[in-house]
């Protein structure tokens, strides 16, 4: 399908590639990297814009935007195979069913987005671990064979856009696979069992990476670390600290070993608690920054000033209230953005609560407050 962007990409002197990396280390570029984090599906299905031009997923609404490119590759670093995706019960109104990560999850049928009600996970104890360990994280498994040359053939080195490595997740999709709960039981009662997971999940990014840094020039890492809500970690700081961190360390070991110095991971809600384990294991720039979380970003940018960047941080509650509460918003962002390790970009996926039509005049106001003067 072909895409006719609806606005046109934002005037610069410098290739995506160059703006990116620049701006994330805190030096300066002809312009904000212009890029947005996403929407949720009924934006698809009711927003106006996207509806009459056939929009349908992130990739064609950042060509249908003209937004900056970005793009980040990786290997087969989780469960492999997963569970078997089954419908286990139904109602009027709900589907039980076990997804892909062995969680028994319970979902509206009229298909409206939501966070899934799930009511337990298929790993019970070490026992039942050991045997899924065995079953579907081996390392060696085909599947995590990483076709280089397929991968080189679409990215090639004199790309001008900025290429990421993906460092997948040391506990988030732990989290996935126990639940939530299960999660935070599971780190008292059964300690070793979830550091062996960690584990698992570390020794699988690592034979990922030894197939893809002596192959490509990456500009970042990217990770993912959904182990925060509104009030702060689902796991205790010393938990993380001792037993995630070490982790993290390694991984960053072998970036800074190929010239990977900027590492972000997506980590919703308050993450304030864990920014200093964060830093300390190399991961430097934190995304999408929930600001009604971990509150204005400009606090945390300052607080480690010259350590840490931010991506996101623009307060999604502002697009829904107005084109007025967006714009001073969004000013109360340039101090931060002007002295760089800042891309601002809405604090989530964007939902449909924004209208189409404010969303239009936000990405105006981006483009009038950081785009090219």
């Amino acid at each position: 399908m072909s895409i006719s962007p609806q606005r046109p990409k934002w005037k610069g002197s410098m290739t995506d590639r160059e703006r990116f990396s620049r701006q994330i280390r805190g030096e300066s570029v002809d312009r904000c990297f212009n890029m947005e984090f996403g929407y949720w599906q009924e934006n698809y299905e009711q927003w106006s814009g996207f509806v009459a031009n056939g929009i349908r997923t992130e990739a064609e609404a950042n060509l249908f935007f003209s937004f900056d490119r970005i793009h980040t590759i990786g290997g087969n670093i989780w469960m492999s195979p997963p569970f078997e995706e089954t419908v286990l019960s139904e109602t009027e109104d709900t589907r039980v069913f076990r997804n892909g990560d062995g969680l028994i999850a319970e979902v509206p049928k009229d298909g409206h987005s939501t966070i899934p009600h799930f009511t337990r996970s298929s790993i019970t104890s070490p026992a039942v671990w050991d045997k899924v360990k065995k079953e579907r994280f081996a390392v060696d498994d085909p599947s995590r064979t990483i076709d280089i040359a397929a991968l080189k053939k679409r990215h090639p080195e004199d790309r001008d856009y900025p290429l990421g490595v993906g460092c997948g997740s040391m506990i988030g999709k732990i989290r996935d696979m126990l639940t939530f709960e299960g999660l935070a039981y599971a780190v008292y009662d059964y300690p070793e069992m979830v550091e062996d997971m960690i584990e698992t999940a570390c020794r699988l990014v690592e034979h990922a990476l030894d197939q893809l840094l002596p192959h490509f020039s990456f500009d970042y890492a990217s990770g993912w670390e959904d182990i925060c809500f509104k009030n702060g970690p689902i796991v205790s700081v010393d938990f993380f600290e001792s037993v995630v961190v070490p982790r993290y360390k390694r991984i960053a070991e072998r970036l800074h070993a190929h010239g990977v110095d900027v590492w972000y991971t997506d980590c919703d809600g308050d993450i304030r608690a864990l920014v200093p384990g964060f830093l300390e294991g190399g991961i430097n720039v934190m995304f999408p920054f929930e600001v009604n979380g971990s509150g204005h970003p400009g606090e945390l940018l300052e607080r480690y000033e010259g350590r840490l960047g931010i991506m996101g941080g623009v307060d999604k509650t502002k697009l829904i209230a107005g084109p007025q509460a967006t714009k001073s918003y969004l000013e109360s962002l340039v101090p931060f953005v002007e002295k760089g390790r800042f891309i601002p970009f809405c604090d989530h996926r964007c939902p449909p609560d924004v209208t189409y039509e404010n969303y239009l005049l936000y990405l105006d106001m981006k483009e009038s407050i950081f785009g090219a003067k």
